[in-house]
Parts: structure tokens; C-alpha cells; sequence
């Protein structure tokens, strides 16, 4: 925490950070149960009316880094100013959208603009709590995801079931509410002010983009282009005075394994927003609305939760918080894997499970990561925190929906015994032995013996 900040600014920017999480990230999924009204709007085909989703996940990633690493330099204040007017922007022109590239054009400047707010909410914590209660901030900003990801479905349905659902674009506007309190609290402070290796930036971002291009269209030659681009990158952080990436960041151990290990946690955990709803949908033959029903208790209690969790792990360490996060996960997905078939109660309860243990590491590994990054590399850190949640979550989706595509004729689970339930079986039984990966992972680095986050040397 820098000494000059208000130490009571904290308290109230994050509380306004936790709602304006929850917004953006209601925007970001609302859409999904509308693009069967878009495509049948602008007669489009199914590739098409993707790029709605598609589009703004490409640059959300993108932009998350990219505002990261301009929080380094300039005043969060600003960037944030510029984001929320960019994000009202963007949905003020598909309010008005009468042909499908107005769409997109919305949904480009939502995303321009919505992309700083994950970068704010993993810096706000790191420079405006000291570390014996980051866990408490963390797990406040939590719960706002978890009321968005709640909300974002209910009031979406309600919208469209009585307006057009242009209006659902009206949603980010409540977020300019906030942009005075931004203001008031952010401050000026500027960390390192230094000239953007705009080069380096941009190589990076088209590298980005082409891998999570790759990753949804399945295309050789895009992931060619991301592997040349990366090459481009490297060098030039090699030879730029100033890179967008500090070399050194990369040679700190701490924070590398725990890059390593978010990438493990997020990409298995993906699972349970996008595999169980194919498996309720697919094998149990629940319409969108009883998967809904059966997806939401999980989130009202991971958002009850988040802010207690928290304060375990500013009381208690990161490490207890994931060692208690553990059995939580490697019992939800084990007993997905041998019940998967079975009765949607059960799979309710067992989501209930799994998304308190998601929660609980994810506070636990954030704070951890946190304390690893000097002052001057929070911003990029942070940023590259987030914004590979993005790219573990699309390379989850592709290889699961792969594998579904694929089906299995064997299961490994001696102890399920539905067939049709085969293949998701077989994969909860792999997510629940990477659990031991992870763990085992975060013990060698970061948990023997320390307390109240403290971090191996």
C-alpha cells in the first residue's frame, strides 16, 4: 500500500469497485441468451452472430493488460474515466443499432472500455490496502462477481421477455453513477510516470489475439501468426529501453508459479459454468431455465461467502485458505465425475461446493500474487494476472467441447454408471486430479510453514 493514499479511500473504492464488477460483468454475459433473436434480426448465420461474444472476449482480454500497464505510468483516475465513458459509449450505439455492424461496433466500444475495470480491480487492492487485509478487499470485489455472474442471466431474461433486447445495452450506463466517486477517491498519484513501448504493446496484443482467435476457430495458421508475433515480442523486450514487460518480471520465481498455477485453477475451473451446463442440458435433458435454476444457488453462496473468505486469509494466511479451498474442489469434481447422469439435486449441491473452494483459491492465489510484484510492476502484473483468466477459460471451452464433440466409449470411473454420462465423467475425474497438481504446486512454492500470506524468499 503506498502511505500517501487516504487509508479510508480504500474502504470506499472498493465497495464501489465491487458494484461496478458486478455490472461489467452482467454485461458481458447477457448477451449469450439473446443471439438467436440477433441472428434471426440481421439473418445471420451461426459463425456470424458469434462474433457478438467473440469480439468483445478478444478485446476485454487485450484491453485488461493494456490498462494494466498504463496504470504503471499514469493516473488510475484518468483511465478509469476514459473506460467508463468509452463502455457508455459503446451502449448508446447498439441502443440505436438498426444493422448488425452498429452491433459490433457497441460491443467494440463496451469492451474498449469495460476492459479497464478487471485491470482496476486487481491494482485497487494491492495499492490501497496494506497487506494484513488485502484478503478482505479481494474477497469484497468477489462478491461482486458473484452477484454479476447471478444476475446477469435473471435480468437479462426479464428484459427481453418484455422489451427489445437492444435494451439490454442500457446496463453499463448505470456505471457513469460511480465515475465521481472514481474520482474523488483514485487520487493522483502516479507511480512511475516513463514513456509505453507502444511497439511492444502492440505486438502482444496481436499475439494475444490471434491465440484466442485460434483457440475458437481451431486454425493452424492463426496459431502460426501467435507464435511469430510472440517471437517479435520477446525480441523486442530483448532491445527496448523501456519494454511493455519488464524482462525481470518473468525472472521472479514467486510470481511465474503462481501465474503457472492460476492458469491450472482457472482453466479446470471453467468447468463448472461451461461443462455442467452441457452435462444438465445433454444428458439430463433440462431446458436453458431448470440449468439456470440449478447453476444459481452455487453463485449466492460463493457471494455470501467471498468477503468472510477473505478475512480467513488476512487472519490465517493464503495458505490455509488453500488448503481449506482443496478438499472443497477435489470432492465437488470427484462426485461430479461419479454422480454425472444422475439426479440434478445432486449436481446442484456439488456446484454449491465447487464454487465456494473457486472462490476461496482464487482470494488465497490473487493476495499471494500480489505480494510477490514490487510497486513499480503491480499494474502490469496485475494485468497479465487477468488477463490470462481469459485465456485459460477460452482454452478450457475449446479442448472440453472438443472432447464432448469426440464422446467416450470407456469411462475411468468404475464407480458411475451412465454411459451417456461417459465422457463428462472422464473429465471431472482429470480436473479433479489436476486439484492435486495445483496444490501440491502452491505447497512447494508459497505454503510451508508461513503465515498470514507470508512468502518464501
Amino acid at each position: 500500500m503506498d502511505e500517501s493514499i487516504p487509508r479510508n479511500n480504500g474502504e470506499k473504492l472498493i465497495r464501489v469497485l465491487a458494484f461496478t464488477l458486478a455490472v461489467s460483468l452482467m454485461s458481458a454475459t447477457m448477451f449469450n441468451i439473446v443471439l438467436t433473436e440477433i441472428r434471426s434480426e440481421f439473418h445471420l448465420s451461426f459463425a456470424q452472430v458469434s462474433w457478438v461474444s467473440t469480439i468483445y472476449l478478444l478485446i476485454y482480454a487485450i484491453g485488461t493488460v493494456m490498462y494494466g500497464k498504463l496504470a504503471d505510468s499514469f493516473k488510475m483516475k484518468n483511465l478509469v474515466t476514459f473506460g467508463l465513458i468509452f463502455f457508455a459509449a459503446g451502449s448508446m450505439i447498439g441502443l440505436i443499432a438498426q444493422a448488425y455492424w452498429m452491433v459490433l461496433a457497441g460491443r467494440i466500444l463496451q469492451a474498449a472500455g469495460a476492459a479497464v475495470i478487471p485491470a482496476i480491480a486487481s491494482i485497487i487492492p494491492v495499492r490501497y490496502f496494506p497487506a494484513e487485509s488485502r484478503g478482505r478487499a479481494i474477497g469484497i470485489s468477489m462478491t461482486g462477481l458473484s452477484i454479476g455472474n447471478v444476475l446477469g442471466p435473471v435480468v437479462a431474461s426479464g428484459v427481453v421477455s418484455i422489451l427489445d433486447w437492444r435494451w439490454l445495452f442500457c446496463m453499463p450506463l448505470f456505471t457513469l453513477f460511480t465515475l465521481p466517486l472514481y474520482r474523488k477517491y483514485l487520487g493522483d498519484h502516479v507511480p512511475s510516470p516513463g514513456k509505453i513501448d507502444w511497439w511492444g504493446g502492440g505486438l502482444l496484443a496481436g499475439a494475444v489475439a490471434l491465440l484466442l482467435l485460434a483457440i475458437s476457430k481451431g486454425m493452424w495458421t492463426l496459431f502460426a501468426g501467435c507464435a511469430i508475433l510472440f517471437i517479435l515480442f520477446a525480441a523486442r523486450v530483448r532491445r527496448a529501453d523501456n519494454p511493455f514487460i519488464p524482462p525481470g518480471l518473468f525472472g521472479n520465481k514467486g510470481y511465474t508459479i503462481g501465474l503457472t498455477i492460476v492458469f491450472l485453477m482457472v482453466g479446470t475451473y471453467y468447468s463448472i459454468p461451461f461443462l455442467s451446463p452441457q452435462l444438465l442440458s445433454q444428458v439430463n435433458a433440462l431446458d436453458p431455465g431448470l440449468v439456470g435454476f440449478v447453476m444459481v444457488p452455487a453463485a449466492f453462496v460463493a457471494a455470501l461467502l467471498g468477503k468472510k473468505a477473505g478475512k480467513w486469509a488476512d487472519a490465517k494466511g493464503n495458505p490455509f485458505l488453500v488448503y481449506a479451498a482443496f478438499p472443497l474442489l477435489f470432492g465437488c469434481f470427484f462426485l461430479l465425475s461419479t454422480f454425472a447422469g444422475g439426479s440434478p439435486w445432486l449436481v446442484m449441491i456439488f456446484l454449491i461446493i465447487g464454487v465456494v473452494g473457486q472462490t476461496f483459491m482464487y482470494i488465497a492465489l490473487s493476495n499471494t500474487i500480489s505480494q510477490t510484484l514490487p510497486k513499480e510492476q503491480v499494474g502490469i502484473g496485475m494485468g497479465l494476472l487477468s488477463m490470462l483468466n481469459f485465456l485459460a477459460g477460452a482454452v478450457s471451452a475449446s479442448v472440453c467441447g472438443k472432447i464432448i464433440d469426440l464422446d467416450a466409449a470407456a469411462r475411468w470411473n468404475p464407480f458411475n454408471p451412465s454411459p451417456e454420462a461417459a465422457v463428462f465423467s472422464n473429465l471431472y475425474l482429470v480436473i479433479s486430479a489436476i486439484q492435486v497438481v495445483v496444490v501440491w504446486l502452491y505447497y512447494s512454492r508459497f505454503g510451508r510453514g508461513r503465515r498470514r500470506g507470508q512468502l518464501s524468499p
